[in-house]
């Protein structure tokens, strides 16, 4: 079951050399997902990294999802691939060639989750909840979309963009299976411990 808290790994706030033990950390604080997002290196640059993350996430029972590199998942046969608009049109053949996890982004828009739902991804993202630091340029969009996804999807609802420790109560209101977070786990003097805030917030009842 996909729920809990997901943590997106950022060129700039988890450089390789200390990316895999920022993982760590945050898998010990109980991060259920972890993606690794690389935009800066090849596919080749990343190959024994990706499988290097792939079995940490395995050690702790927990989720493996890359970004946006369709090939590489396939050819490694990662645990899981997360994808954007730019891949919609290839949703059919990733499905019928990627046998893992596959997520979309969706933004603000339910009859796409739906598309989506419809051609079997296993979850679907909305965002940006709030203004992001790592995506400054990303809209944010409604709360109310992630209550009205939950109550029109069947599959796991995903919450991204610019969540943190002063709005993440509004956010679990809207119930999401999901919460991505980025900026405020990495730039936490304490990983595990931040980690750990968030993870416990799956164990509370908002409804």
């Amino acid at each position: 079951m996909l729920n809990g808290l997901y943590v997106i790994t950022d060129d700039r706030l988890t450089p390789k050399d200390s990316v895999l033990a920022s993982i760590k950390n945050a898998l010990d604080g109980g991060a259920k997902i972890v993606q690794l997002r690389d935009k800066i290196s090849n596919d080749e640059q990343i190959e024994s990294l990706v499988l290097d993350i792939q079995n940490i996430c395995r050690s702790y029972k927990a989720k493996f999802i890359l970004n946006d590199r369709v090939k590489l998942a396939i050819k490694l046969q990662c645990d899981g691939l997360h994808v954007g608009k730019s891949d919609y049109e290839n949703i059919e053949f990733i499905r019928k060639n990627f046998k893992g996890i596959l997520g979309v982004s969706c933004y603000d828009s339910i009859a796409q989750a739906k598309k989506m739902q419809n051609l079997k991804v296993d979850y679907v993202a909305f965002g940006s909840m709030f203004n992001s630091p790592t995506k400054p340029k990303s809209k944010t969009i409604p709360l109310k979309i992630l209550s009205q996804a939950k109550e029109e999807l069947s599959i796991p609802v995903c919450a991204i963009g610019g969540i943190n420790n002063k709005n993440i109560d509004t956010v679990m209101l809207q119930n999401p299976d999901m919460i991505a977070v980025i900026s405020d786990i990495w730039k936490s003097n304490n990983i595990k411990e931040q980690s750990k805030f968030y993870s416990n917030y799956f164990k509370k009842d908002f409804k």
